[in-house]
């Protein structure tokens, strides 16, 4: 009781005043019985051969496939980021819309992935094309360049397929 005899209420508990997150994906190893989980390894994976792929075309066309580089990377590590959030069990600690975070991440990976994708796809288009080099003309891609050029095309294409169904289920997630 205070010196006017009215009592003082405690002051609110600030862990009851914010909402639980919103997330209806499984936290920890649970994540991976479900077909997002499965996209997202699937992105992981089928991005890492990107990279790699990429990178041991020895690049020759740095104004193109540099950008394929960036995405690709930037997408595994982001992705990576992602699935180690759900399988931690952190989503659960931290306060967000997590289903409209998936919907926004995957939307914004697909619309880049989609650029990368044609972006290889336009490098690997230019294998007959013939560059002066030396005083002699030789084809821009050699026929290994262009190989690994198509390979990485076609995980380019698999990889933003994987997103695009990330995106829908978190569409369905997001706006039930």
């Amino acid at each position: 009781m205070s010196a006017g005899g009215a009592s003082v209420p405690p002051p609110p508990n600030p862990a009851v005043s914010f909402p639980a997150p919103r997330v209806t994906l499984p936290a920890g190893p649970d994540i991976l019985r479900t077909y997002s989980g499965a996209f997202v390894c699937l992105e992981i994976l089928f991005g890492g051969l990107v990279w790699i792929l990429v990178a041991s075309s020895n690049v020759p066309l740095p104004l193109l496939q540099g950008w394929v580089m960036f995405v690709s990377v930037t997408a595994f590590f982001f992705s990576l980021l992602f699935l180690g959030m759900f399988l931690s069990g952190m989503v659960t600690q931290i306060e967000a819309n997590w289903n409209f975070l998936d919907f926004a991440y995957h939307f914004t990976v697909f619309v880049f992935y989609f650029g990368a994708f044609l972006l290889e796809a336009a490098a690997t288009s230019l294998h007959d094309l013939h560059c002066n080099t030396t005083m002699t003309l030789q084809p821009l891609l050699s026929d290994n360049q262009y190989n690994i050029n198509v390979a990485a095309t076609i995980f380019a294409f698999m990889t933003t397929a994987c997103y695009g169904c990330s995106l829908g289920l978190a569409l369905r997630r997001w706006r039930p």
